[in-house]
């Protein structure tokens, strides 16, 4: 595909798994498979680890946007390793609008915000409100991945319901946010499937992952699979 390959698209190849690539590809529906080299991801982390460390990795993040997706999962790792909330942020905001799929947006989870939970809420409203369906998938499974637990607040449940989109990928990624929540503060959130809060879609996608998990009990998964919406009551192209 590329005529002209750089150092680092050379080094990603060597690395490449032609049996995987054919499976990756068919689980990336908005990625073109020519742009698929096919590297399994603990294979490319140890890369992007050692990678990081060098001159060129500095180089590599400026140069957007990217022609293969292993190169935006290189430069999602690369951010990983950023030690510093403010320039992880720069990084982010400066590789968010290029992110192209679900897999790429998720699996990008910077350590760094472990410890900055206050500024990073700023960040996730920020990305909340883009107009780019990736950063706002990001900021939906940050918010889901930091604020859950310890660090929970009810508000936190309209936060995410407040976002609106067309976008398959921002609702999944809503359905995910409030499974996730049924597991972890079920009474909490239990009232936006009983009052009706979501989106018809969203609810019923919603229960449905829920109810996958080991982690809901058989009585909250009966109360759950009752309030399933009839198909007849959801409209949405992507069902």
């Amino acid at each position: 595909m590329n005529q002209n390959p750089s150092a680092v698209q050379v080094r990603l190849f060597a690395l490449q798994d032609a049996e995987y690539k054919a499976f990756q590809s068919k689980l990336l529906p908005t990625v073109d498979p020519d742009t698929v080299i096919g590297i399994r991801t603990p294979v490319l982390r140890r890369f992007a680890r050692e990678f990081a460390k060098t001159e060129e990795a500095a180089v590599f993040m400026k140069h957007l946007p990217h022609t293969y997706y292993e190169e935006n999962n290189l430069h999602a790792f690369l951010i990983e390793t950023i030690g510093n909330f403010d320039r992880t942020a720069e990084a982010l905001h400066a590789f968010l609008p290029y992110v192209d799929n679900w897999a790429t947006c998720d699996m990008m989870s910077p350590k760094i915000f472990n410890s900055h939970k206050e500024r990073l809420l700023s960040l996730i409203e920020t990305w909340l409100a883009s107009e780019h369906v990736y950063a706002v998938r990001f900021g939906l499974v940050m918010l889901m991945k930091h604020y859950l637990d310890e660090n929970f607040q009810p508000q936190y449940l309209e936060k995410a319901n407040a976002v609106i989109s067309d976008s398959y990928y921002v609702e999944m990624a809503k359905a995910w946010f409030f499974a996730e929540a049924l597991i972890k503060q079920y009474d909490q959130t239990i009232p936006y499937l009983k009052e009706n809060k979501l989106s018809p879609w969203v609810h019923n996608k919603t229960i449905s992952k829920a109810c996958d998990s080991f982690r809901i009990s058989n009585e909250q998964k009966g109360i759950l699979r009752a309030l399933r919406l009839k198909k007849t009551e959801i409209n949405r192209k992507y069902d």
